[in-house]
């Protein structure tokens, strides 16, 4: 009788094993349709990433491109705006961080770390008070005191380097991940 008790225990056990097992599987294979869908889409990772021709943009000047639905500041500096972004003290910035996605969170907000290339400043176009976009300054319209760019909104105003010097934004334009893929040829995203 103890061999009958022993047999039918272990098959029993093995019953609950296998059925628990089963069910987990059933429930698996049925949530991954809802798991899956929660990924995104082939038209929103194309979105992801974007290609950029630097050759047709002159010196001192900026164009605006889309990027995951926001505009991104391109903008080819001159010396004199590499410069003017070179001689500011990080120490006197409202943001002392360079907000660089390429870079760590701590890294200062010096020029060199807000841009991989001196000539070329590539930037997130939303200020960072509310959410606005900012106008940007050319030599036959000045916006704001520092040259960069200036949001009308608040009166918030950045360098030439992105760097917020004024105004109630608590952040530097934010720097996108970006790749040079050649001179004149660049990957965001």
């Amino acid at each position: 009788m103890t061999a009958t008790t022993s047999d039918a225990t272990t098959r029993r056990d093995f019953l609950y094993v296998a059925t628990g097992a089963m069910g987990a599987v059933g429930a698996a294979a049925a949530a991954w349709p809802f798991i899956d869908q929660m990924n995104p889409s082939t038209a929103a990772l194309a979105l992801g990433t974007t290609e950029i021709d630097l050759a047709a943009i002159q010196p001192g000047q900026q164009v605006i491109y889309t990027w995951r639905g926001q505009p991104l500041f391109v903008r080819r500096r001159t010396p004199a705006e590499i410069a003017s972004a070179k001689a500011v003290d990080v120490s006197t910035l409202p943001d002392p961080l360079a907000r660089n996605a390429n870079l760590p969170d701590n890294t200062p907000a010096t020029d060199a770390d807000r841009a991989t290339k001196p000539e070329w400043l590539i930037v997130k176009g939303v200020c960072t008070h509310l959410g606005c976009t900012p106008t940007v300054s050319t030599p036959t319209a000045p916006e704001g005191e520092y040259g960069g760019w200036l949001c009308h909104c608040h009166g918030s105003a950045y360098d030439t380097a992105g760097r917020i010097r004024k105004g109630p934004a608590p952040e530097n334009l934010a720097v996108p991940p970006y790749t040079f893929l050649s001179d004149t040829r660049v990957k965001v995203g």
